[in-house]
């Protein structure tokens, strides 16, 4: 046996070592139990997990790992469950759509391949397209599951596999756990490999422009953006996949002056301008503040590589580009669309919005002020389009965020959505111009009128076996020891989602949460302070939320108000010994 390697490990690799692996495969498993003991061992210690947001991983051989059968075995128990769920003799439909990561062009014919030897119609687009074209194809095709392939803003080395059902959101209870029931009984024997090009239809440009068309009914006031038309808009991809879609929605809206970062329009799956793709690392916005300097920009957006977050910058009141994290973005939106339903009186009482328990209790103070009710879900954005789906027909969905830079308006789309959002931003944006604000000040008067809340996220990344039990054990010691006092303040409230248990420490009560089960620990001060922990469901880390609020009593005292709660979070940190 290899040193270091657990012989079980190396009896899995061993397996792949045969059929119905190809040469290529086997080539490399042999180069791993030969020179790469440590290498093998993170490959084949366990199965990649195909859990209830799909799969995501590191691309390479082995069990542990995005590949050729991985997907296959990933497809293939997809298209049983499909089968098993639509009998009868229609044809079933699945639509396909990829980002720009190395390899998803490839992954996308695996799927389309099994898909398609299993007797199933698939759409698959020309190139790569932004996650959320694909939840709104799913529903304008009248398909009964949608694929994307993506790993969103994970590093370059990885890749992910992405399931939506007939509604166009990601799957959620009971279909999330039974198509993860039968991927996991599927071997890589069971594969039906096999193109049926004949139910393989190509989706082109001109399904784009139905959804932009789609896109510009949300509009809410098209006379403002032809007033301020000249508003200066920087935007980048990110080198993803809303090159091309974003800007069109932008120029369709009615914006003329729209500023590309050149180098970044260039698809590349390695992301070479930037360390990381992901529009809330502010380095990924280095080359974009550059861009708005030189053109004086009024607005600055980045999306992520597979299209569906937004990060935004705009200029503070000193002149300054300042971005804006995913919490002051929902914040922003949802303050223009419920303002602007309530004055135009579109709102009929039977109006809702949606966000996530980690998200700022600020959406809920802009509900109420407008007479909309505001639902808490769980982390996920399909958790909201899970609620759009029940409550279709009874009530009418307006908009919805969570703090990760998600957001959504209109009800055509079941994810979020960085198309949508910024074409709604740049109009939030012409519309506080009309008042002859910026919005940066628009932000300042929601938080004297609603009050200041600050919000800031925490994350801890353990890799492999032994990081995955620290980030147990660290979550289970919280649960099992909590604290009486946090940075001078009373614990007065425990919300476990595991339990299902929100208990009042003050009343000595517990009640229960309506909420799914969920592996999620909350923890309430006396003066309304939220620390929120829980692993991340689709990367090795475990994260930690932090929100505090205060008055504001003028715009002038935000900069000193906001540094208070900073300071506030960071002895926080200290008192609960993370960070």
């Amino acid at each position: 046996m290899m040193r270091g390697v657990d012989e079980k490990v190396l009896g899995r690799a061993q397996a792949w070592l045969s059929e119905p692996f190809d040469q290529e495969t086997q080539r490399q498993v042999r180069h791993l139990i030969d020179h790469d003991p440590e290498g093998l061992m993170d490959a084949f210690y366990k199965d990649l997990e195909f859990g209830t947001g799909g799969l995501r991983g590191v691309m390479g051989v082995g069990t542990n790992r995005m590949n050729k059968y991985t997907v296959g075995m990933a497809t293939q128990g997809l298209a049983g469950y499909l089968l098993r769920s639509f009998p009868g003799p229609k044809r079933l439909k699945v639509a396909i759509a990829h980002d720009c990561r190395n390899n998803s062009g490839y992954f996308t014919d695996i799927a389309a391949e099994v898909l398609s030897a299993n007797g199933i119609q698939v759409y698959v687009f020309d190139a790569l397209r932004p996650t959320p074209l694909l939840s709104f194809a799913v529903r304008e095709l009248n398909c009964q599951a949608g694929i994307v392939i993506t790993a969103s803003h994970n590093p370059v080395e990885y890749n992910g596999y992405k399931v939506y059902w007939d509604d166009g959101g990601q799957l959620v209870p009971p279909h999330d756990n039974n198509v993860i029931d039968r991927v996991q009984k599927t071997s890589a024997e069971q594969i039906r490999f096999g193109k049926k090009e004949q139910l393989i239809s190509t989706l082109d440009a001109s399904f784009d422009k139905v959804y932009i068309e789609r896109i510009k009914t949300l509009s809410l006031n098209p006379a403002i953006i032809s007033k301020h038309a000249d508003l200066r808009i920087v935007f980048t991809p990110i080198h993803g996949t809303t090159v091309r879609l974003v800007p069109s929605a932008l120029k369709a809206f009615g914006f003329q002056s729209v500023f590309n970062v050149p180098e970044q329009d260039v698809v590349d799956g390695n992301f070479p301008t930037v360390r990381s793709p992901n529009p809330e690392e502010p380095a990924a916005f280095d080359m974009a503040l550059e861009r708005a300097r030189e053109v004086d920009a009024d607005l600055v957006m980045a999306t992520d590589p597979d299209g569906d977050r937004v990060g935004v910058a705009v200029k503070n009141t000193s002149g300054a580009y300042e971005l804006l994290n995913g919490n002051q973005c929902a914040a922003l939106l949802t303050y223009y669309v419920l303002d602007q339903w309530k004055k135009q009186g579109k709102l009929q009482g039977k109006e809702y919005i949606v966000k996530t328990i980690v998200t700022t209790g600020l959406l809920s103070e802009i509900a109420a002020a407008h007479d909309v009710e505001c639902l808490d879900v769980l982390t996920g954005f399909k958790y909201i389009a899970e609620k759009m789906r029940q409550l279709e027909g009874e009530k009418r969905f307006l908009c919805g965020g969570e703090e990760s830079y998600g957001f959504l308006v209109g009800d055509f789309v079941r994810d979020k959505d960085a198309v949508i959002t910024c074409c709604m931003l740049a109009e939030t944006a012409a519309w506080a111009r009309e008042q002859g604000i910026s919005l940066y000040e628009l932000l300042l008067r929601i938080y004297t009128e609603y009050g200041l809340y600050v919000e800031t996220l925490l994350s801890i990344t353990r890799k492999g076996m032994k990081g995955a039990e620290e980030i147990r054990e660290m979550i289970s010691g919280f649960r099992h020891k909590t604290p009486d006092y946090i940075h001078g303040k009373t614990l007065a409230r425990v919300i476990d989602y595991q339990k299902g248990i929100d208990r009042d420490l003050y009343l000595d009560e517990e009640h229960p949460v309506d909420l799914p089960e969920s592996n999620v620990l909350q923890f309430v001060l006396e003066d309304g302070t939220r620390i929120t922990m829980r692993p991340s469901g689709t990367e090795p880390k475990i994260k930690f939320y932090f929100g505090c609020r205060t008055k504001l009593e003028k715009a002038s005292d935000y900069d000193k108000k906001r540094k208070e709660l900073l300071e506030a979070i960071e002895k926080i940190k200290a008192d609960l010994e993370i960070g």
